[in-house]
Protein backbone atom coordinates (compact mmCIF):
# COMPACT_ATOMS: atom_id res chain seq x y z
CA UNK A 1 0.00 0.00 0.00
CA UNK A 2 1.29 3.47 -0.74
CA UNK A 3 1.46 5.61 2.52
CA UNK A 4 2.62 8.81 3.24
CA UNK A 5 4.12 9.81 6.78
CA UNK A 6 3.94 13.27 7.83
CA UNK A 7 6.91 14.15 10.98
CA UNK A 8 10.29 12.45 10.93
CA UNK A 9 10.70 12.67 14.70
CA UNK A 10 11.00 9.65 16.61
CA UNK A 11 7.35 8.35 16.02
CA UNK A 12 7.37 9.23 12.27
CA UNK A 13 10.76 8.23 11.20
CA UNK A 14 10.11 4.75 13.59
CA UNK A 15 6.78 4.68 11.98
CA UNK A 16 7.89 5.42 8.48
CA UNK A 17 10.44 2.70 8.46
CA UNK A 18 8.62 -0.14 10.20
CA UNK A 19 5.60 -0.10 7.37
CA UNK A 20 7.88 0.03 4.89
CA UNK A 21 9.80 -2.85 6.19
CA UNK A 22 6.77 -4.69 6.49
CA UNK A 23 6.50 -4.45 2.77
CA UNK A 24 4.42 -0.79 2.05
CA UNK A 25 5.60 1.81 0.22
CA UNK A 26 6.06 4.61 2.11
CA UNK A 27 7.15 8.32 1.44
CA UNK A 28 7.74 10.47 4.77
CA UNK A 29 7.56 14.25 4.90
CA UNK A 30 9.14 16.59 6.79
CA UNK A 31 9.34 20.34 6.54
CA UNK A 32 13.00 21.09 6.81
CA UNK A 33 14.86 20.68 3.61
CA UNK A 34 18.39 20.36 5.29
CA UNK A 35 16.61 17.40 7.83
CA UNK A 36 15.20 15.44 4.31
CA UNK A 37 18.84 16.11 3.03
CA UNK A 38 20.27 14.41 5.72
CA UNK A 39 17.40 11.47 5.92
CA UNK A 40 18.25 10.97 2.29
CA UNK A 41 21.88 10.05 3.07
CA UNK A 42 20.47 7.05 5.21
CA UNK A 43 21.56 9.20 8.11
CA UNK A 44 18.65 8.98 11.01
CA UNK A 45 18.26 12.50 12.71
CA UNK A 46 17.28 11.18 15.94
CA UNK A 47 19.54 8.25 17.85
CA UNK A 48 17.57 4.98 18.09
CA UNK A 49 19.65 1.46 18.31
CA UNK A 50 19.16 -0.61 15.28
CA UNK A 51 17.06 2.37 13.07
CA UNK A 52 19.75 2.92 10.89
CA UNK A 53 20.07 -0.47 9.42
CA UNK A 54 16.26 -0.55 8.59
CA UNK A 55 16.52 2.60 6.70
CA UNK A 56 19.39 2.03 4.56
CA UNK A 57 17.75 -1.77 3.94
CA UNK A 58 14.17 0.34 2.77
CA UNK A 59 15.77 2.31 0.81
CA UNK A 60 17.84 0.12 -0.89
CA UNK A 61 14.74 -1.83 -2.01
CA UNK A 62 13.38 1.44 -2.87
CA UNK A 63 10.42 0.95 -0.17
CA UNK A 64 11.34 4.16 1.69
CA UNK A 65 12.01 8.11 0.85
CA UNK A 66 11.93 11.56 2.36
CA UNK A 67 10.60 14.60 0.44
CA UNK A 68 10.34 18.04 2.06
CA UNK A 69 7.29 18.90 -0.65
CA UNK A 70 3.78 17.89 0.40
CA UNK A 71 2.81 17.72 -3.47
CA UNK A 72 4.97 15.28 -4.07
CA UNK A 73 4.73 13.20 -0.70
CA UNK A 74 1.17 13.12 -0.80
CA UNK A 75 0.19 12.78 -4.35
CA UNK A 76 -0.22 8.91 -4.62
CA UNK A 77 -0.98 8.48 -0.62
CA UNK A 78 -3.63 5.85 0.03
CA UNK A 79 -3.14 6.83 3.82
CA UNK A 80 -1.13 9.61 5.32
CA UNK A 81 -0.20 9.07 9.01
CA UNK A 82 0.36 12.23 10.90
CA UNK A 83 3.17 11.89 13.46
CA UNK A 84 4.07 15.58 14.15
CA UNK A 85 4.57 17.01 17.53
CA UNK A 86 2.22 17.92 19.81
CA UNK A 87 4.28 19.77 22.49
CA UNK A 88 2.90 21.10 25.95
CA UNK A 89 1.64 24.74 26.43
CA UNK A 90 2.11 26.39 29.52
CA UNK A 91 -0.87 25.69 30.95
CA UNK A 92 -0.68 21.97 30.60
CA UNK A 93 -2.33 21.31 27.53
CA UNK A 94 -1.35 19.91 24.12
CA UNK A 95 -0.21 22.14 21.48
CA UNK A 96 -2.07 20.83 18.36
CA UNK A 97 -0.51 23.64 15.32
CA UNK A 98 1.52 21.52 13.56
CA UNK A 99 -1.48 18.57 13.55
CA UNK A 100 -3.44 21.15 11.90
CA UNK A 101 -1.52 22.49 9.96
CA UNK A 102 -0.46 18.64 8.62
CA UNK A 103 -4.05 18.60 8.18
CA UNK A 104 -4.47 21.24 5.77
CA UNK A 105 -1.20 20.50 4.26
CA UNK A 106 -2.89 17.00 3.16
CA UNK A 107 -6.35 18.75 2.38
CA UNK A 108 -4.42 21.07 -0.08
CA UNK A 109 -2.64 17.74 -1.88
CA UNK A 110 -4.27 14.78 -1.95
CA UNK A 111 -5.35 13.66 -5.27
CA UNK A 112 -7.64 11.04 -4.46
CA UNK A 113 -9.81 9.28 -1.48
CA UNK A 114 -7.58 8.49 1.72
CA UNK A 115 -7.65 7.35 5.26
CA UNK A 116 -6.20 10.08 7.84
CA UNK A 117 -4.43 8.31 10.88
CA UNK A 118 -3.08 10.22 13.85
CA UNK A 119 -0.08 8.86 14.99
CA UNK A 120 0.58 11.55 17.40
CA UNK A 121 -0.55 11.99 21.12
CA UNK A 122 -3.60 14.27 20.95
CA UNK A 123 -6.41 15.23 23.25
CA UNK A 124 -10.24 13.13 23.22
CA UNK A 125 -11.77 14.80 20.08
CA UNK A 126 -8.86 16.04 18.28
CA UNK A 127 -9.74 12.87 15.63
CA UNK A 128 -12.91 14.55 14.57
CA UNK A 129 -11.39 18.04 14.86
CA UNK A 130 -8.80 17.40 12.48
CA UNK A 131 -11.18 15.43 9.81
CA UNK A 132 -13.28 18.77 10.19
CA UNK A 133 -10.54 20.82 9.13
CA UNK A 134 -9.39 18.86 6.18
CA UNK A 135 -12.85 18.77 4.66
CA UNK A 136 -13.14 22.39 4.90
CA UNK A 137 -9.35 22.73 2.67
CA UNK A 138 -10.28 19.51 0.67
CA UNK A 139 -10.74 19.50 -3.11
CA UNK A 140 -14.72 19.14 -3.70
CA UNK A 141 -15.87 14.72 -4.51
CA UNK A 142 -12.53 13.70 -2.12
CA UNK A 143 -13.55 11.56 0.19
CA UNK A 144 -11.49 11.63 3.66
CA UNK A 145 -11.93 8.75 6.65
CA UNK A 146 -10.02 9.54 9.91
CA UNK A 147 -8.18 6.82 12.39
CA UNK A 148 -6.67 6.72 15.68
CA UNK A 149 -3.91 4.69 15.49
CA UNK A 150 -2.04 5.59 18.97
CA UNK A 151 1.88 4.94 19.56
CA UNK A 152 3.18 2.73 22.57
CA UNK A 153 7.14 3.37 21.71
CA UNK A 154 9.69 3.91 24.31
CA UNK A 155 12.64 5.75 22.91
CA UNK A 156 15.95 3.42 23.20
CA UNK A 157 13.73 0.75 22.25
CA UNK A 158 11.51 1.88 19.98
CA UNK A 159 12.37 -0.48 16.75
CA UNK A 160 11.60 -3.34 19.25
CA UNK A 161 8.41 -2.03 20.32
CA UNK A 162 7.11 -1.83 17.03
CA UNK A 163 7.96 -4.75 15.69
CA UNK A 164 7.35 -6.60 19.21
CA UNK A 165 4.87 -5.24 21.38
CA UNK A 166 1.63 -5.59 23.26
CA UNK A 167 -0.83 -4.49 21.09
CA UNK A 168 -2.03 -2.29 18.34
CA UNK A 169 -4.49 -0.45 18.60
CA UNK A 170 -6.82 0.87 15.51
CA UNK A 171 -9.57 3.70 16.94
CA UNK A 172 -12.70 4.42 13.32
CA UNK A 173 -15.96 5.20 13.04
CA UNK A 174 -16.52 2.71 10.35
CA UNK A 175 -15.54 -0.65 9.90
CA UNK A 176 -14.40 -0.39 6.16
CA UNK A 177 -11.21 2.11 7.44
CA UNK A 178 -10.72 -0.58 10.76
CA UNK A 179 -10.25 -3.19 8.74
CA UNK A 180 -7.89 -1.17 6.03
CA UNK A 181 -5.40 -0.05 9.02
CA UNK A 182 -5.98 -3.95 10.32
CA UNK A 183 -4.80 -5.32 7.11
CA UNK A 184 -1.46 -2.44 6.83
CA UNK A 185 -0.53 -3.73 10.67
CA UNK A 186 -1.64 -7.78 9.77
CA UNK A 187 2.26 -8.42 9.16
CA UNK A 188 3.23 -7.12 12.74
CA UNK A 189 1.68 -10.65 14.07
CA UNK A 190 0.60 -8.59 17.54
CA UNK A 191 -2.94 -8.49 18.57
CA UNK A 192 -5.29 -6.00 17.18
CA UNK A 193 -7.52 -4.28 19.19
CA UNK A 194 -10.02 -2.16 17.57
CA UNK A 195 -12.48 0.89 19.67
CA UNK A 196 -14.07 4.06 18.70
CA UNK A 197 -12.22 6.79 18.05
CA UNK A 198 -12.57 8.56 21.22
CA UNK A 199 -11.76 5.69 23.16
CA UNK A 200 -8.77 4.28 21.06
CA UNK A 201 -7.53 8.65 22.09
CA UNK A 202 -7.99 7.96 25.75
CA UNK A 203 -6.33 4.69 25.81
CA UNK A 204 -2.87 6.42 24.74
CA UNK A 205 -3.32 9.01 27.75
CA UNK A 206 -4.67 6.82 30.04
CA UNK A 207 -1.78 4.08 29.25
CA UNK A 208 0.82 6.80 29.76
CA UNK A 209 -1.02 8.36 33.01
CA UNK A 210 -0.79 4.58 34.89
CA UNK A 211 2.55 4.02 34.13
CA UNK A 212 3.59 7.46 35.58
CA UNK A 213 1.54 6.41 38.47
CA UNK A 214 3.28 3.68 39.12
CA UNK A 215 6.24 5.35 38.83
CA UNK A 216 5.62 8.20 41.54
CA UNK A 217 3.70 5.50 43.61
CA UNK A 218 7.21 3.32 44.14
CA UNK A 219 8.97 6.47 44.73
CA UNK A 220 7.09 7.65 47.17
CA UNK A 221 7.38 3.81 48.91
CA UNK A 222 11.26 4.67 48.58
CA UNK A 223 11.34 7.58 50.22
CA UNK A 224 9.38 5.96 53.45
CA UNK A 225 11.74 3.13 53.43
CA UNK A 226 14.68 5.65 54.15
CA UNK A 227 12.66 6.85 57.06
CA UNK A 228 12.31 3.56 58.19
CA UNK A 229 15.21 1.58 57.53
CA UNK A 230 13.83 -0.56 54.52
CA UNK A 231 14.80 -1.67 50.92
CA UNK A 232 13.10 -0.66 48.17
CA UNK A 233 14.37 -3.09 46.02
CA UNK A 234 13.18 -5.33 48.04
CA UNK A 235 9.59 -4.31 48.59
CA UNK A 236 9.48 -4.02 45.11
CA UNK A 237 10.67 -7.34 44.17
CA UNK A 238 8.02 -9.08 46.90
CA UNK A 239 5.00 -6.35 45.14
CA UNK A 240 6.22 -7.60 41.82
CA UNK A 241 5.60 -11.36 42.40
CA UNK A 242 1.84 -10.28 42.67
CA UNK A 243 0.65 -10.71 39.06
CA UNK A 244 -2.03 -8.02 40.21
CA UNK A 245 0.59 -5.97 40.27
CA UNK A 246 3.47 -7.00 38.08
CA UNK A 247 7.34 -6.31 38.54
CA UNK A 248 7.55 -3.79 35.75
CA UNK A 249 7.86 0.20 36.52
CA UNK A 250 8.64 -0.49 39.85
CA UNK A 251 12.14 0.80 39.72
CA UNK A 252 12.98 3.66 42.43
CA UNK A 253 14.68 6.76 41.38
CA UNK A 254 14.78 10.44 40.39
CA UNK A 255 11.39 10.18 38.34
CA UNK A 256 10.54 10.12 34.93
CA UNK A 257 11.00 12.09 32.29
CA UNK A 258 11.26 12.24 28.34
CA UNK A 259 9.08 13.53 25.62
CA UNK A 260 5.42 11.57 27.04
CA UNK A 261 4.79 10.76 30.53
CA UNK A 262 5.52 14.43 31.91
CA UNK A 263 3.41 15.86 28.65
CA UNK A 264 0.68 13.77 28.79
CA UNK A 265 0.20 13.24 32.66
CA UNK A 266 0.05 17.15 32.34
CA UNK A 267 -2.13 17.01 29.09
CA UNK A 268 -4.80 14.20 30.53
CA UNK A 269 -4.96 16.95 33.94
CA UNK A 270 -5.93 19.72 31.71
CA UNK A 271 -8.16 17.52 29.52
CA UNK A 272 -10.08 16.49 32.52
CA UNK A 273 -10.42 19.63 34.30
CA UNK A 274 -11.85 21.12 31.21
CA UNK A 275 -14.84 18.56 31.52
CA UNK A 276 -15.16 18.94 35.00
CA UNK A 277 -13.39 16.87 36.73
CA UNK A 278 -10.46 17.41 38.89
CA UNK A 279 -8.35 14.43 38.41
CA UNK A 280 -6.63 14.61 42.12
CA UNK A 281 -4.42 11.41 42.04
CA UNK A 282 -3.01 12.33 38.58
CA UNK A 283 -2.10 16.02 40.31
CA UNK A 284 -0.05 13.82 42.80
CA UNK A 285 1.91 11.85 40.81
CA UNK A 286 3.80 14.96 39.02
CA UNK A 287 3.89 16.30 42.49
CA UNK A 288 5.37 13.45 43.19
CA UNK A 289 8.31 13.29 40.27
CA UNK A 290 8.87 16.76 40.54
CA UNK A 291 9.58 16.43 44.00
CA UNK A 292 11.84 13.13 43.35
CA UNK A 293 13.62 15.40 40.58
CA UNK A 294 15.78 17.29 43.40
CA UNK A 295 15.69 14.51 45.97
CA UNK A 296 19.83 13.94 45.79
CA UNK A 297 19.98 17.58 46.12
CA UNK A 298 18.89 17.40 49.94
CA UNK A 299 21.19 14.58 50.39
CA UNK A 300 23.96 16.37 48.71
CA UNK A 301 23.60 19.17 50.80
CA UNK A 302 22.74 16.97 53.91
CA UNK A 303 26.18 15.69 53.58
CA UNK A 304 28.50 18.61 52.16
CA UNK A 305 27.30 21.66 53.75
CA UNK A 306 27.95 23.84 50.99
CA UNK A 307 29.42 22.97 47.41
CA UNK A 308 31.45 26.33 46.65
CA UNK A 309 34.80 24.47 45.20
CA UNK A 310 33.79 21.07 44.34
CA UNK A 311 34.12 19.38 41.54
CA UNK A 312 31.20 16.91 40.55
CA UNK A 313 31.02 14.38 38.12
CA UNK A 314 27.73 14.17 37.40
CA UNK A 315 27.08 10.73 35.12
CA UNK A 316 24.12 10.95 32.84
CA UNK A 317 22.32 13.51 30.42
CA UNK A 318 19.51 11.30 29.05
CA UNK A 319 16.37 11.10 30.71
CA UNK A 320 17.41 7.44 30.17
CA UNK A 321 20.05 4.99 28.55
CA UNK A 322 20.29 4.64 24.83
CA UNK A 323 18.46 8.17 23.59
CA UNK A 324 20.08 11.22 23.28
CA UNK A 325 17.17 13.12 24.44
CA UNK A 326 16.88 14.96 27.18
CA UNK A 327 13.37 16.61 27.70
CA UNK A 328 12.41 16.63 31.15
CA UNK A 329 15.89 14.73 32.08
CA UNK A 330 16.55 15.06 36.00
CA UNK A 331 19.75 16.52 34.45
CA UNK A 332 18.00 20.00 33.50
CA UNK A 333 17.19 20.27 37.10
CA UNK A 334 19.87 19.03 38.82
CA UNK A 335 22.40 20.58 36.75
CA UNK A 336 21.51 24.56 37.38
CA UNK A 337 20.84 23.79 41.21
CA UNK A 338 24.60 22.29 41.67
CA UNK A 339 26.18 25.48 39.54
CA UNK A 340 23.72 27.97 41.60
CA UNK A 341 25.16 26.23 44.54
CA UNK A 342 29.37 26.71 43.70
CA UNK A 343 30.02 23.21 42.46
CA UNK A 344 32.47 22.86 39.63
CA UNK A 345 30.46 20.52 37.05
CA UNK A 346 31.59 17.78 34.55
CA UNK A 347 29.12 15.78 32.71
CA UNK A 348 29.97 12.32 30.99
CA UNK A 349 27.23 10.92 28.56
CA UNK A 350 27.88 8.68 25.71
CA UNK A 351 25.28 10.27 23.36
CA UNK A 352 23.39 13.42 24.48
CA UNK A 353 26.21 16.19 24.70
CA UNK A 354 25.45 17.50 21.40
CA UNK A 355 21.49 17.63 22.68
CA UNK A 356 22.92 19.01 26.16
CA UNK A 357 24.77 21.63 25.07
CA UNK A 358 21.68 23.74 23.30
CA UNK A 359 19.77 23.20 26.47
CA UNK A 360 21.90 23.21 29.33
CA UNK A 361 23.00 27.30 29.85
CA UNK A 362 25.65 26.99 32.99
CA UNK A 363 28.79 26.58 31.77
CA UNK A 364 30.12 23.32 32.61
CA UNK A 365 32.25 20.72 30.94
CA UNK A 366 31.64 18.29 29.12
CA UNK A 367 33.07 14.62 28.21
CA UNK A 368 32.37 11.07 26.44
CA UNK A 369 35.02 9.66 28.88
CA UNK A 370 33.80 8.33 32.33
CA UNK A 371 37.39 8.01 33.85
CA UNK A 372 37.92 11.86 32.54
CA UNK A 373 34.63 12.70 34.85
CA UNK A 374 35.67 11.41 37.64
CA UNK A 375 39.13 11.95 37.82
CA UNK A 376 39.76 14.29 40.92
CA UNK A 377 35.71 14.81 41.48
CA UNK A 378 34.79 15.73 45.10
CA UNK A 379 31.34 13.49 44.46
CA UNK A 380 29.79 12.16 41.86
CA UNK A 381 25.70 11.78 41.37
CA UNK A 382 24.25 9.16 39.06
CA UNK A 383 21.46 10.56 37.07
CA UNK A 384 21.31 8.22 33.62
CA UNK A 385 21.79 4.37 33.87
CA UNK A 386 23.91 3.82 31.03
CA UNK A 387 25.70 0.43 30.78
CA UNK A 388 28.88 2.34 31.17
CA UNK A 389 28.11 3.55 34.44
CA UNK A 390 26.26 0.11 35.89
CA UNK A 391 29.47 -2.20 34.83
CA UNK A 392 31.77 0.13 35.91
CA UNK A 393 34.49 -1.02 38.57
CA UNK A 394 33.04 -0.06 41.33
CA UNK A 395 37.43 0.30 42.54
CA UNK A 396 37.36 3.04 39.89
CA UNK A 397 35.75 5.58 41.83
CA UNK A 398 37.96 4.83 44.76
CA UNK A 399 40.93 5.05 42.03
CA UNK A 400 40.34 8.43 40.19
CA UNK A 401 38.03 10.13 42.41
CA UNK A 402 39.27 12.99 45.40
CA UNK A 403 36.81 11.30 47.73
CA UNK A 404 35.02 8.50 46.80
CA UNK A 405 31.13 9.96 47.61
CA UNK A 406 28.52 8.38 44.98
CA UNK A 407 24.51 10.01 44.66
CA UNK A 408 23.20 7.52 43.02
CA UNK A 409 19.68 8.47 41.35
CA UNK A 410 19.19 5.09 39.73
CA UNK A 411 20.22 2.40 41.96
CA UNK A 412 22.89 1.43 39.57
CA UNK A 413 24.57 -1.24 42.24
CA UNK A 414 24.22 -3.30 44.84
CA UNK A 415 24.65 -2.76 48.53
CA UNK A 416 27.35 -5.82 49.19
CA UNK A 417 29.26 -4.99 45.84
CA UNK A 418 29.17 -1.13 47.33
CA UNK A 419 30.58 -1.96 51.03
CA UNK A 420 33.19 -4.17 49.06
CA UNK A 421 34.70 -1.13 47.17
CA UNK A 422 34.39 1.23 50.17
CA UNK A 423 32.96 3.41 49.15
CA UNK A 424 30.15 6.16 50.61
CA UNK A 425 27.20 5.66 48.62
CA UNK A 426 23.69 7.58 48.81
CA UNK A 427 20.79 5.82 46.92
CA UNK A 428 17.21 5.79 46.82
CA UNK A 429 15.30 4.05 48.99
CA UNK A 430 17.92 2.03 50.57
CA UNK A 431 19.96 2.13 53.92
CA UNK A 432 23.16 4.99 52.74
CA UNK A 433 26.62 3.15 53.02
CA UNK A 434 28.31 6.30 54.51
CA UNK A 435 31.53 6.19 56.17
CA UNK A 436 30.78 5.32 59.74
CA UNK A 437 28.60 2.37 58.00
CA UNK A 438 32.03 1.17 56.22
CA UNK A 439 34.49 1.73 58.99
Amino acid sequence: MNISVIGTGYVGLVTGVALSEIGHTVTCIDMDPVKVETLNKGIPTIYEPGLEELMKQNMASRRLSFTAEHSKGLSHAEVVYIAVGTPQRADGSANLDYVEAAAKDIARNITQNVIVVIKSTVPVGTNFHILNVIRAHTHDGIQVHIASNPEFLREGSAIKDTFHGDRIIIGAEDTETANVLEEINAPFKMPIIKTDISSAEMIKYASNAFLATKISFINEIANICESLGANVEEVAKGMGFDHRIGPDFLKAGIGYGGSCFPKDTNALVQLAGNNHHDFNLLKSVIEVNNNQQTLLIDKIMSRFGKLEGKRVAVLGLAFKPHTDDLRESPALVMIPKLAELGAEIIAYDPIAIINAKKQIKEKIAYTEDLSTALQNADFTVIITDWPEVKNIDLLTFTKLMNDPVVFDGRNCFGLDAVKQANLEYYSIGRPDQTSELIS
